[in-house]
């Protein structure tokens, strides 16, 4: 663990306060997988969650700490014997235990004398240490906490032997300025590194921990996508990208895999990402207007702060009514498609025509146009749709009835199913089930764009009966037409496999 001045750590908590998120609950395997990932990423501390709250916490908590991680696992008490010794049942080596500081919360929420308030927090810290274990101490509330009261009790946590003390913006009502300044302070009397846990109610969880950085804190506390209770934490994605690009300081993570975790902590927690998110948002990288994408194309630093691909991005241009021929031909010819000048008219025709309807074009429908004007679709079309027709409603059971067409020959089948997805899929298995007989292994749905009329991407991954296993994705703004799409995608892509084969 280096402990230089240039060296930040980062004490990922998307597990134990990221959880707090209204709404979110993970269950131990969701966890682990997390784990896992944040591991890989390369983070110094997971705190993997607050073993007091239940009983599955405290296994979840147990498996990560047995998981031979490299990162520290930490688990959350508080300052009570009890609650630490819960924790040091998890196996961790490492402890946060926290209590109130601040005059409205020793009075209302702890019911405690200040003296009273130290004297637990010796008591608390010693404990931790006389069980072998890393201690962090945090007095909660600290930003609103009188100032000499914070300095004794941070002293008194440093003298029973914390190894860090964490400064918590518990409310998150903090500025740059003020963030600093109070850091500062603390680091004049204080020995042990200083760690800050910033929340984002004002929107400047991120900055304040910055200006902590900048005062001298060593370690910050993040979360994935800034998940959190009420507005968030700060995000571990913008927190480390800023350290790494604007503050020349270094951290354990690789930013090379920040996109697929902050993708895997949103389909876990279930917590969309805004499209307009630094760093990771689907827009962060997208370019739209004439001007920036034709900058971009031909020098990416025009409207670019740094090369997308360092945080496992691509960049996007996104093609709207202001879309520019430059964009859309770069965009196509990265994804495998070369127009000639022709088609290339055509393409950016249509993406205006639909640019012009108010809608944005994503990628995935730019190539599903170009395929369709450039007349090539990477499957052999057997299998083809020639009509669908889904009836749903309520104490209606949904129904569809499909008309395909398979070398030429039409073919009509009706199903009804749990949904209208549900139902059209088993209709199109039922007339297929001969030809291709495909069982579907997994379904997931990505809305691609915030609003109700957003581009549904389907992902399906199809088995037949000699284990072939096949991905396809549909891509419509009518959910039931991209998963039909997908799964005859994914049929046609089978059975242009076996011709090959055969």
């Amino acid at each position: 663990m280096s402990m230089e001045q240039d060296y930040i750590r980062i004490f990922d908590t998307t597990l134990r306060d990221g959880e707090q998120t209204p709404g979110v609950s993970l269950t131990p395997e969701e966890k682990m997988e997390i784990a896992l990932q944040l591991d890989k990423l390369g983070v110094d501390v997971i705190e993997a969650g607050f073993p007091s709250a239940s009983r599955g916490e405290q296994r979840a908590i147990r498996e990560i700490a047995r998981a031979g991680l490299r990162a520290q696992v930490c688990a959350l008490a508080r300052a009570l014997r009890s609650d630490i010794d819960i924790a040091l049942q998890c196996d961790v080596k490492y402890i946060h235990t926290f209590i109130s500081t601040s005059d409205v919360q020793i009075k209302y929420a702890l019911n405690m004398m200040p003296e009273q308030v130290i004297e637990t927090i010796i008591d608390s810290v010693k404990y931790v240490k006389d069980h072998g274990a890393i201690c962090e101490f945090s007095p909660m509330d600290a930003t609103r906490t009188d100032i000499k009261f914070l300095k004794n009790v941070c002293k008194a946590a440093e003298e029973a032997g914390a190894d860090y003390i964490n400064i918590p913006d518990t409310v998150g009502i903090m500025s740059p300025r003020s963030m600093e300044r109070l850091i500062r302070e603390l680091r004049a009397v204080l020995k042990v590194p200083i760690s800050v846990h910033c929340h984002n109610d004002f929107g400047l969880a991120v900055a304040n921990s910055l200006a902590g950085v900048e005062a001298g804190a060593a370690q910050v506390h993040v979360t994935v996508n800034g998940l959190g209770e009420r507005a968030g934490n700060a995000a571990l994605e913008e927190v480390v990208t800023a350290l790494h690009l604007l503050y020349n300081k270094r951290t354990g993570v690789n930013t090379k895999l920040l996109y697929e975790t902050s993708k895997l902590v949103s389909r876990l927690t279930g917590v969309p990402v805004q499209p307009n998110k630094a760093i990771v948002g689907e827009n962060a990288f997208a370019h739209e207007s004439g001007i920036h994408t034709k900058g971009v194309v031909i020098k990416p630093i025009t409207f670019e702060p740094f090369d997308p691909e360092l945080v496992g991005r691509r960049r996007k241009i996104i093609a709207g009514k202001h879309a520019g021929r430059h964009g859309i031909k770069a965009t196509l010819e990265e994804a495998g498609f070369y127009p000639t000048e022709e088609q290339l008219k055509k393409i950016v025709e249509r993406v205006k025509e639909l640019g012009d309807k108010g809608k944005t074009v994503t990628d995935a429908d730019l190539f599903a146009i170009a395929r369709a004007v450039m007349g090539r679709a990477h499957e052999e079309e057997i299998v083809k749709l020639a009509d669908l027709v889904v009836t749903t409603g309520f104490r209606v059971t949904p129904t569809a009835s499909v008309k395909l067409l398979i070398d030429g020959k039409e073919y009509v089948s009706a199903e009804t199913g749990v949904g209208p997805v549900d139902a059209a899929i088993k209709a199109i298995q039922k007339i297929t089930s001969n030809l291709a007989n495909v069982r579907l292994t997994e379904y997931r749905l990505e809305a691609l764009t915030g609003g109700s009329d957003a581009v549904a991407e389907v992902i399906i991954k199809v088995e037949d009966k000699d284990g072939n296993l096949i991905s396809a994705r549909g891509a419509r703004e009518d959910i039931v037409m991209a998963s039909v799409e997908a799964m005859i995608s994914g049929i046609n892509k089978i059975l242009s496999k076996r011709l090959k084969e055969s």
